[in-house]
C-alpha cells in the first residue's frame, strides 16, 4: 500500500468513526423528530455553523472541477470567485427573514415555506420537485471528485467508491445532520492544509507565481483555441457574467444551502457566519490557481480523465504524506456537502410530498423514518447516475440542475419580502422558465477537439447558449439559466394582475410580517412536534416575554399545511 493510500484510508477511517459518534453529540431526550435529525435540533452555535456552512458551499468538486476549468481555459475558470462575492451580501440580507419565518412555523424546507406564504399545495409541490432534481446530479459531482482520487492512488472504478458512499450512507442515517457538521471541521482543517501545501510548493519553484503566470499564457497562446487565455476573450464576457449571477442565485436557492442555515441557533449567529464566510473564498482562489501550476509543470490527466489533474499535481509535487492529506480533503470534501445535500432532499421528499399526500398524519417518529431512508435512497441514485452514466454527462447534468432551481426565485426569494404574486401566476412563471430553459439546453451542443468547435454531442452539452441562434454573427453566448428564470418573472408580473382581475381566487398567507423577523427566544417560536401534533414543546429557547404588547398566538393559530 502506498503512503499515499495509507494516509488517506487512516484519515477516511476517522472522520467515518466521527461521523457515527455524532449521533451522541448533543444529543437530545428524543432524536425522533426531523427538527433532531435534519437539522441537529436548530442548535448550532457560531463555530458549527461555519464548518456546516462552508462544507455545503464549498463541495469536492468545486476544489476538482474549477481548477481543472483554469487548466483548461484560463481565465474563464474563475467565475466561482465573482460569484461568491455576489452570493454573500445577497444571503446575509436574504437568509435572516427565511430563518426566523421558519422558526416561527416550525418549516424545515423552502418548499413549506412557500406552501404557507402562497397557500398553495401544488405550488410548494413544484418547488420541493425542482428541489429533489436539481440535488440529485449535485451529489454525483460530489463523487467525480472522490473518484478522481481513487483513480489516482490506482484503485479499480467502481467498488471503492461503493465503499466509501456505503460508509457515507450508513453514517448519516445514523447521525443525520450532526454526522456531516462534525466531520466539516475536518474537512476544514484538510482544505487549509491543502492551500499552504500549494504555496509552499509554488515558493519553490523558480520565479513562483510570475514564471507560472508567464508558461500559462504562452500555452494559451499556442493552442488553436479563441476562448481561452490568461485573460477573459471578449467572447466570453457575457458567459462569464451572467454564469456569475446565476450562479450566485442558484447557490442559495438549494436545498442543502437552506438546509445549513435552518440549523443555526439564532439570526446572529447566521449572519456573523455569512460575513465571515467570503474570507473562505480566498482558499478556493489559492486552489484554483493549481490549474496554472499544473501547466507549468506539464502535468497530465490520468487516463485521459480531466478531473484528475489537481490530483495528480498533488501527487507529483507535493511529499508522499502530503499528497496523502490532500487527496483525504478532497474526499472528506465530497463527503460532508453529498451529505448534507441527500438530507435536504430527503427532508423535502418527507415534508412536502409523503406527509401533504401520502400519510398527513404521520407520526414524528415515522417521519423521520421515511426521512432517513430516503436519504439512503437519493445517494444510491447519485451513484448509479455516476457508475451508469458518462462523467462527462453527469457534470451537464448538473448545469441543467442549476437552471432548473433558478425558476423557484420568484417563490422562495421574492416571497421572503411580499407576497403579491398570485399562486397561479407562480406556477405559470415556473412553467415558462422550465419549457424555455431545457429548449435552450436542448439547443447547447457539446463542443471538443483542439480547436473546441469539433461537435462531440449535438444536445444538452452545457448552459452557454451562442447568441447566434437569433441571427447574430457572434461567438458570444449567454448562460441559459439567466434568460429562463427572466421570462419566468415577466411571466409571473404580467398573470398576476390577470388574475386577479379575473378575480380567480388567491391563496391564504398563514405568516405575519412579525414572523420575518423574530429571533431567538422570542415567544411566537414554535417546535413542529407541538404545532402538528400537540405535544408540549422541547425547551430549546428562554421566553424573554411578548414584545410590543404582542402575545403568543394560540395553537391554532399555525393551521396544518
Amino acid at each position: 500500500m502506498s503512503t499515499q493510500l495509507t494516509v488517506f484510508v487512516v484519515v477516511f477511517g476517522a472522520v467515518a468513526v466521527m461521523g457515527f459518534a455524532a449521533s451522541r453529540w448533543r444529543r437530545p431526550d428524543s432524536i425522533h423528530t426531523l427538527e433532531e435529525w435534519g437539522l441537529g435540533g436548530r442548535a448550532f452555535g457560531n463555530w458549527v455553523t461555519f464548518f456546516l456552512l462552508s462544507g455545503d458551499v464549498y463541495t469536492a468538486y468545486t476544489f476538482v472541477a474549477v481548477p481543472t476549468l483554469v487548466y483548461g481555459m484560463g481565465a474563464a475558470g474563475f467565475f466561482p470567485v465573482p460569484f461568491l462575492v455576489i452570493v454573500y451580501p445577497m444571503l446575509f440580507v436574504v437568509l435572516a427573514r427565511f430563518w426566523s419565518v421558519c422558526h416561527v412555523h416550525g418549516f424545515v424546507t423552502p418548499a413549506e415555506f412557500v406552501r404557507a406564504r402562497f397557500g398553495s399545495r401544488g405550488l410548494g409541490t413544484a418547488v420541493a420537485v425542482l428541489g429533489i432534481v436539481a440535488t440529485m446530479p449535485y451529489i454525483a459531482l460530489q463523487l467525480i471528485g472522490m473518484e478522481a482520487v481513487f483513480e489516482v492512488m490506482g484503485l479499480p472504478k467502481g467498488w471503492p467508491l461503493t465503499v466509501a458512499f456505503v460508509v457515507l450512507a450508513l453514517y448519516t442515517f445514523n447521525s443525520g445532520l450532526r454526522g456531516p457538521a462534525l466531520v466539516s471541521i475536518v474537512k476544514d482543517a484538510l482544505i487549509l492544509w491543502s492551500v499552504l501545501a500549494v504555496l509552499m510548493i509554488v515558493a519553490m519553484t523558480p520565479g513562483q507565481w510570475e514564471t507560472i503566470f508567464r508558461i500559462a499564457e504562452n500555452r494559451y497562446t499556442a493552442t488553436p483555441r479563441t476562448d481561452d487565455g490568461l485573460l477573459l476573450p471578449v467572447q466570453s464576457q457575457l458567459n462569464y457574467v451572467t454564469l456569475a449571477l446565476g450562479s450566485a442565485v442558484a447557490l442559495f436557492l438549494y436545498p442543502h444551502t437552506l438546509t445549513g442555515v435552518l440549523a443555526s441557533r439564532n439570526r446572529g449567529t447566521l449572519r456573523r457566519n455569512l460575513a465571515v464566510l467570503p474570507l473562505y473564498t480566498l482558499t478556493l482562489g489559492v486552489l484554483m490557481l493549481v490549474g496554472f501550476a499544473a501547466l507549468y509543470d506539464g502535468t497530465q490527466p490520468v487516463g485521459g480523465n480531466a478531473n484528475t489533474v489537481v490530483p495528480q499535481w498533488f501527487n507529483e509535487n507535493a511529499p508522499a504524506w502530503s499528497a496523502g492529506l490532500a487527496f483525504a480533503a478532497i474526499g472528506v470534501g465530497a463527503m460532508v456537502p453529498a451529505a448534507i445535500m441527500s438530507i435536504a432532499a430527503a427532508n423535502l421528499f418527507t415534508r412536502d410530498i409523503y406527509r401533504v399526500y401520502i400519510r398527513p398524519q404521520a407520526s414524528a417518529r415515522e417521519e423521520t423514518y421515511v426521512s432517513k431512508s430516503v436519504s439512503l435512497t437519493v445517494k444510491f441514485g447519485a451513484l448509479l447516475i455516476l457508475l451508469l452514466l458518462n462523467t462527462q454527462f453527469a457534470i451537464d447534468l448538473q448545469l441543467i440542475g442549476g437552471v432548473l432551481i433558478m425558476q423557484t426565485l420568484p417563490a422562495v426569494a421574492l416571497g421572503l419580502y411580499s407576497n403579491w404574486f398570485h399562486r397561479w401566476a407562480l406556477g405559470f412563471g415556473i412553467g415558462a422558465g422550465l419549457v424555455l430553459g431545457i429548449f435552450m439546453l436542448w439547443q447547447v451542443p457539446k463542443l471538443g477537439g483542439a480547436d473546441g468547435r469539433t461537435v462531440i454531442r449535438e444536445h444538452f452539452g452545457g448552459s452557454a447558449w451562442p447568441l447566434s441562434h437569433l441571427g447574430f454573427a457572434t461567438q458570444a453566448a449567454i448562460y441559459v439559466g439567466i434568460v429562463a428564470l427572466a421570462v419566468n418573472l415577466l411571466v409571473a408580473a404580467a398573470a398576476t394582475p390577470i388574475l386577479r382581475a379575473m378575480d380567480i381566487r388567491d391563496g391564504r398567507d398563514q405568516t405575519r410580517e412579525h414572523d420575518y423577523v423574530a429571533d431567538e427566544g422570542d415567544p411566537t417560536v414554535r417546535r413542529m412536534t407541538e404545532i402538528i401534533d400537540g405535544e408540549p414543546p422541547v425547551s430549546y429557547f428562554t421566553p424573554v416575554g411578548p414584545r410590543d404588547g404582542d402575545s403568543k398566538p394560540p395553537l391554532d393559530a399555525y393551521p396544518r399545511l
